[in-house]
């Protein structure tokens, strides 16, 4: 029996639970109506008496092991073919347990904090979805699974969750019942109708937390910089939802290893003051990864929104936000196969920091999965990133990245939210025009400029796009390289 670094970091935290259980017992990701993930080893793992033989059985296969001297025990299914005829998985060891109306798709795993726990219905202190009502009566989609961790922390990782919502069919008006994620169901419901494959979504989110409660202390020790986040929690006081990894502990560690296309994440506003947000991100992916052993599987981000956090006198606070919006973008260069989805064009209301339109969030992360983990590259997943700026005769002429179809202005408007510095470094209002694939921004009195920015401001909702419509990255040409 193969038992991975994840299963052996839990033996001493489970042993005392489940040493004394002789019933067979599985973790509750498992489940009637879950889905398996296709094309690559599912790992089904569980307790039961020491020594005992243990059997499953799906799809035809079966696997067998015995528990070692802790009870537990883990086998691998071989790859199974997407399938939406329900089967049944069965664990046999001594006793039996079976689960029914199991189908075989794509499963992904959403966390981060309110803006991906947000439901599309009401709640409280928020305001619904776009559309919210026709939404949740035409989501009948039984095909498309969904399991909601519920919140819970604990000092060290736990085997199993304390609370949760089991796999449920996705059926009219279930999603409100569920209060499940609304940006999640949205990319879950274009990659099951595009792929037409089973869709299994969990939800492991927590409104208003940092990244750090959601890292395991693994992340943190593969980072130098974020060594202070390495601790021992003490287990006599009460937890801290704020405190590393106790999010994580509770709510992401009990699910690994099962088997996952990829993640999404939706967070940051918790961080926005943070100087280091690019290394924290390193220690989230990067600690998921080693937890899941499963290589780097996709890992799909949205940018936090534009939102007027500072009421008054905003201007002076206008590098805060753009400065993390430009370390998120340093996380997506930086760790592979990763992406950030691009929100400066979705906000209705900048004084809400819940904006409504999640479905083109759903559909802009499924777009990079679609184009970067399903292959399908006639798909445009990016708007224009900067790539290179040119100074002449007094203009800076700026080319980008991924302008796909060319460039436009996604309202017919001359473009905003450019602003331009000479060696002094005081940034103006700029002119900027497309002059053919290039951007030509000038403003008067600025003889030689010296950086261009885009989108420099908490409230700045640009209008510089691809013939994709989707909306260029902010950038500062100043900025340090990452």
């Amino acid at each position: 029996m193969k038992i991975t670094t994840f299963t052996m970091a839990l033996a001493v935290a489970a042993a005392a639970t489940f040493c004394a259980r002789a019933d067979l017992k599985l973790p509750a990701i498992f489940g009637d109506n879950m889905v398996l993930q296709q094309q690559m080893p599912v790992p089904i793992w569980g307790w039961a008496s020491p020594g005992a033989k243990v059997t499953v059985k799906f799809s035809g296969q079966s696997h067998s092991t015995q528990t070692d001297a802790d009870g537990q025990w883990q086998v691998h299914l071989t790859k199974l073919s997407a399938s939406f005829s329900p089967q049944s998985l069965v664990i046999e060891a001594g006793e039996t347990k079976t689960f029914t109306n199991v189908l075989v798709g794509e499963v992904w795993l959403g966390s981060g904090q309110s803006n991906m726990e947000k439901p599309i219905g009401e709640q409280r202190g928020q305001k619904p979805c776009l559309n919210a009502e026709a939404e949740l009566s035409a989501a009948n989609y039984p095909n498309i699974r969904l399991f909601k961790v519920e919140r819970r922390l604990s000092a060290t990782p736990r085997a199993d969750l304390d609370k949760f919502q089991g796999w449920r069919e996705c059926r009219s008006n279930m999603l409100n019942s569920v209060s499940f994620s609304a940006a999640e169901y949205f990319f879950g419901r274009e990659i099951h109708t595009n792929l037409n494959v089973p869709v299994g979504l969990v939800e492991s989110a927590w409104g208003g937390r940092p990244i750090e409660p959601f890292t395991p202390q693994a992340g943190f020790k593969a980072v130098p910089a974020l060594a202070k986040f390495i601790h021992t929690i003490n287990t006599n006081t009460p937890l801290n939802s704020n405190a590393p990894s106790v999010i994580y502990n509770a709510m992401i560690a009990p699910l690994a290893p099962f088997a996952i296309r990829g993640a999404l994440w939706y967070q940051g506003e918790s961080n926005r003051s943070n100087t280091n947000y690019t290394d924290k991100m390193v220690a989230l992916v990067g600690g998921w990864r080693q937890v899941w052993q499963q290589g780097d599987f996709p890992f799909y981000f949205v940018q936090v929104a534009p939102y007027r956090y500072i009421k008054t006198n905003y201007i002076a606070a206008a590098d805060l936000l753009p400065n993390f919006w430009l370390q998120q973008s340093h996380a997506a260069q930086r760790i592979k196969n990763t992406g950030m989805v691009v929100t400066t064009d979705l906000v209705d209301d900048l004084n809400d920091i819940h904006p409504r339109d999640k479905q083109s969030v759903g559909h802009r992360l499924a777009l990079l999965a679609l184009n970067r983990t399903y292959g399908q590259r006639n798909l445009v997943c990016s708007g224009p990133v900067f790539h290179a700026v040119k100074v002449a005769g007094g203009k800076a002429m700026l080319t980008f990245e991924h302008a796909d179809g060319g460039l436009r202005s996604k309202d017919g408007n001359p473009l905003t939210w450019f602003t331009i510095a000479g060696a002094d470094k005081d940034f103006v209002p700029a002119e900027a025009k497309i002059v053919g694939n290039t951007v030509e921004v000038s403003a008067a009195g600025i003889k030689q400029p010296v950086a261009v920015r885009l989108a420099w401001n908490q409230i700045a909702q640009p209008n510089l796009c691809n013939g994709a419509g989707l909306p260029a990255e902010p950038f500062s040409t100043d900025a340090p390289v990452q």
